[in-house]
């Protein structure tokens, strides 16, 4: 199976939120769960990343009161992904989905849904849960899904919104999730939600629940284990607020790059050295996103990085676009955004051996790097807008992130000492609790994000009205309701 949290990106509504007192933020704790990423399913991997970002896919070529929480999260194959627990319905039924801040949709797998699995939501369990007339599909590089727009009570980290509107997925693509998961909850801007509703943390901040409009993550390493972990604490990430256990010194807030509308969450990588070695950039503009695994950079620069590693070569075939180096040679990466210079640790720029007949070079063992070439766009047309770069969990690991709307940027600090070590484990002192504990006890409020809405006039036409008075409208980045992850 492909996980699909390792392609994710998407974009939310920012709002202006009033000054008032502030309950402090909230921690969730982040678990793993999974086996370690065959090496052999890299290649989807790194294409269905392509599919998300416009790029030309290289083998699917026919696929389309306020205050804030702490939220644990579970690391998903050892650093392939990170997932959360969401809570809908009445009475509540709970479910494992892809925290995800590249793209804006929460959705579910419900029992109508043959062979989905047993972790599926029941509608008909639902006193509360309202389905409306219309259908429709999100479309992934690995597959899709449909279903029906809904909208039910959903509460996550202890924060409730009612109602959330939301598709509960009737059919899904084979493969589509690996095992445990069911679903994924959207973090990102509204402006290209397929539903074209507010996701569930926007939604928050419309109805002043939110200490703050950001979100922050810390996330486990676990790509480097001697084993393969099926269930590990995998982080957390802090909803509206930050956590000032998990970072040291200040957070170097980064604005969003002049001229860019908010579309994804964008940075500028400046200047990148591999192995001491300094490497041009002609084009930095990235999408920050926790929802991909790894580094995905234009052709140039891969090519730089690999002439820097002493014995490195491009892969070809289905490993096009990706590089081997020899598994004993450390390969040093440094990322510097906005002037400030943050190293990427070797075990994360290492991805697993290849097997014989992967590689082209047998008398070696050989790695795959933690880089990718994005290669170009479907058409000149989609290149507008389209980020050069997709950082994802390689580098994230590294930094403490944080997403914040208002103003809309992106800040990395430095991880509090002793955490994700290279041993995977981490030795620092974590606030939240791990995996499996309940949501924390927090006042919860009701609310409803803005967007059509199928329902009509269903939802807290008052709080989205407050909202809509507050709120700085980006602009959509995309046509269509279709989700390309």
């Amino acid at each position: 199976m492909i996980p699909l949290s390792l392609v994710t990106l998407a974009l939310l509504p920012l709002s202006v939120l009033a000054s008032q007192d502030q309950a402090s933020p909230i921690h969730v704790p982040i678990s793993k769960r999974g086996n370690a990423i065959p090496v052999a399913k890299l290649p989807y991997i790194v294409d269905n990343i392509r599919l998300k970002y416009g790029y030309d896919s290289r083998l699917a070529k026919n696929s389309r009161r306020a205050s804030s929480a702490a939220v644990p999260i579970t690391d998903e194959q050892n650093d392939s992904s990170y997932s959360g627990q969401v809570s809908i319905g009445t009475p509540a039924q709970t479910f494992n989905v892809i925290l995800d801040t590249g793209s804006s949709d929460l959705w579910v797998l419900t029992t109508s849904c043959q062979g989905c699995g047993s972790s599926s939501f029941n509608p008909s369990s639902s006193s509360t849960f309202k389905q409306s007339q219309s259908s429709t599909e999100l479309d992934y590089g690995s597959g899709a899904v449909k279903g029906v727009i809904s909208e039910d009570t959903v509460t996550f980290a202890g924060y409730t919104i009612n109602p959330q509107i939301f598709l509960a997925v009737t059919q899904t693509s084979q493969g589509l999730l690996s095992s445990g998961l069911s679903g994924i909850m959207g973090l990102g801007f509204q402006t290209i939600s397929g539903l074209q509703t507010a996701p569930f943390w926007a939604a928050l901040s419309n109805s002043s629940q939110l200490s703050a409009s950001e979100m922050a993550f810390y996330l486990e390493r676990y790509v480097n284990s001697a084993s393969e972990v099926d269930s590990a604490v995998g982080g957390v990430m802090t909803l509206g607020g930050t956590n000032s256990s998990l970072y040291q010194g200040s957070i170097d807030y980064q604005n969003f790059p002049s001229g860019t509308t908010p579309s994804y969450w964008l940075q500028n990588v400046n200047s990148m050295s591999v192995n001491g070695n300094s490497i041009s950039i002609s084009n930095g503009l990235a999408a920050i996103d926790t929802g991909t695994t790894m580094i995905g950079a234009p052709s140039d620069v891969v090519q730089s990085v690999v002439k820097a590693i002493s014995g490195a070569q491009m892969l070809s075939g289905e490993y096009e676009g990706m590089f081997e180096f020899p598994c004993n040679t450390n390969v040093n990466v440094t990322l510097n955004f906005g002037g400030q210079t943050w190293p990427v640790s070797a075990a994360d720029m290492n991805l697993g051996q290849l097997t014989t007949g992967m590689s082209r070079r047998a008398s070696q063992s050989m790695c795959v790097g933690g880089i990718f070439d994005v290669g170009s766009t479907i058409s000149s047309g989609s290149s507008s807008g389209v980020p050069a770069w997709i950082v994802g969990d390689t580098f994230l690991k590294n930094v403490y992130s944080v997403f914040r709307a208002s103003p809309p940027s992106v800040g990395f600090a430095q991880l509090a000492s002793g955490l994700n070590s290279n041993t995977g484990s981490s030795g620092g002192s974590i606030t939240a609790s791990a995996s499996g504990v309940p949501f924390p006890t927090t006042s919860s409020g009701s609310g409803s994000g803005s967007g059509s809405n199928p329902f009509g006039s269903s939802g807290n036409g008052a709080a989205a009205s407050h909202a809509a008075m507050g709120m700085t409208l980006l602009g959509a980045v995309a046509a269509g309701a279709a989700l390309v992850l």
